[in-house]
């Protein structure tokens, strides 16, 4: 998605209220992992990757043990769905949820585009070969350590690509790269290179971006906030610039 929408959501994430907004969405994270390859983080890299990435939302050891808890019980049961849709100016939404209702969650989805003059839901697969998607690993700075050693070693772990950038608070960030398929390889990578990851995910990157007036975007940033509103969206990404 593009930086602009990203670094302008950031912000509005502050403002909301972590507890009913961003630790749901982490808890479904932990809970898909520990479906997919068991309760022990030393076993399950997946598992390992939602945990760190709940930890650097400040999310609390208790919401983490139930979430892993949940998906071994009865109401544990849950979806990973994607849906694609179009909206006006020739922008393409991609929409990761996570949910215990379907049902539900592409009736959301389809009033969310229903309520954008324009804007409509289209066939699954439609829009995929128009994003890359890549495995994105983000970690501090670390001090004294030299940055084009640990690029040449990530490297030989599947790293396509490294960039640093300068944040107020925490001084410089690191962003890496690599193909999704390459994302186990790399987690391993950092954690034999004893780097302590802020995050680590799957993202989609458009193949062929386009740019909006402000207008335009301001306009598509209402649907994008009631898609990113709902509990049972995960991540959204567009084709924007």
């Amino acid at each position: 998605m593009g930086r602009a929408f990203e670094y302008r959501r950031a912000a509005k994430e502050k403002r909301w209220d972590k507890m009913s907004k961003v630790f749901p969405k982490l808890a479904k994270a932990i809970t898909m992992a520990t479906k997919e390859g068991g309760g022990d983080p030393a076993m399950n890299a997946r598992l390992r990757t939602a945990i760190a990435n709940a930890k650097a939302q400040n999310m609390p050891k208790d919401n983490i043990d139930a979430a892993i808890k949940r998906a071994s019980g009865k109401d544990g049961q849950f979806f990973e769905i994607s849906y694609e849709g179009k909206a006006p100016n020739g922008v393409l939404i991609f929409i990761e949820c996570t949910t215990d209702n379907p049902t539900r969650t592409i009736a959301n989805i389809k009033s969310y585009f229903n309520k954008t003059a324009g804007a409509q839901i289209v066939p699954s697969g439609s829009l995929e070969f128009h994003f890359a998607r890549k495995s994105v690993f983000e970690f501090v700075r670390p001090e004294g350590r030299d940055l084009e050693d640990i690029e040449l070693e990530l490297i030989d772990y599947g790293l396509e690509g490294l960039e640093v950038i300068e944040d107020e608070e925490e001084g410089a960030v690191v962003l890496v790269y690599g193909d999704y398929k390459d994302f186990g390889r790399l987690n391993e990578g950092f954690e034999n290179l004893q780097i302590e990851l802020k995050k680590a995910s799957l993202q989609r990157f458009p193949i062929n971006p386009i740019s909006l007036s402000e207008e335009q975007f301001l306009e598509l940033e209402k649907l994008l906030d009631r898609i990113q509103d709902d509990d049972d969206v995960q991540a959204v990404w567009t084709n924007l610039q």
